[in-house]
């Protein structure tokens, strides 16, 4: 990991003017540079230390609005910061949008699992319990004999870091960067 963060720092260092980079005095853009290194990083933006005061300073300017910071002489893109607070387990897919404005937000399977004989009864009226609902429940064959299956609801999970940006640095994958 080290070897492909040092040939990052080497390829930013090569690409970047010499007068921005030489000087006993750090350049404004010096910060936009080290963001853009620690952000390339496989291990993550603040796997090493020396990422970690960059990184919380780019954090900090996110959140009050202010935008990306440049690096000249690195091809990199940067979108607007996005708000995503929830996410659902594998297999699960988010239903409801993203909470504001009051609206409920649950995790659904993304395939009916086996869930209660009870719900497939034909009197049923209910769809599970209400800290357990489920959606279309039905009779299902499978291996050869019917199950009651069914789309049980959860709650979502909320993320500790909900804002985000999507960085493409050299026209590589783009990263969602969570902060």
């Amino acid at each position: 990991m080290k070897s492909l963060l040092l040939k990052s720092l080497l390829a930013i260092c090569c690409m970047t003017p010499s007068y921005l980079i030489s000087g006993s005095k750090a350049q404004a853009e010096d910060w936009g540079c080290q963001v853009i290194l620690c952000l390339s990083n496989p291990g993550g933006p603040t796997q090493f230390g020396e990422c970690r005061p960059p990184i919380q300073k780019l954090w900090r300017e996110l959140a009050r609005g202010h935008a990306f910071p440049t690096c000249s002489g690195v091809g990199f893109h940067s979108s607007r910061p996005g708000y995503e607070p929830y996410y659902c387990d594998a297999g699960y897919s988010l239903r409801g949008g993203d909470g504001s404005r009051g609206g409920q937000v649950t995790c659904v399977p993304t395939s009916p699992q086996p869930v209660s004989n009870a719900l497939c009864s034909h009197d049923a009226d209910n769809f599970g319990t209400h800290d357990n609902p489920v959606l279309s429940p039905h009779w299902q064959r499978q291996n050869g004999r019917y199950r009651c299956m069914g789309y049980p609801i959860m709650r979502p999970n909320v993320r500790s870091q909900p804002n985000y940006i999507d960085v493409t640095i050299d026209g590589a994958t783009t990263q969602r960067v969570w902060y």
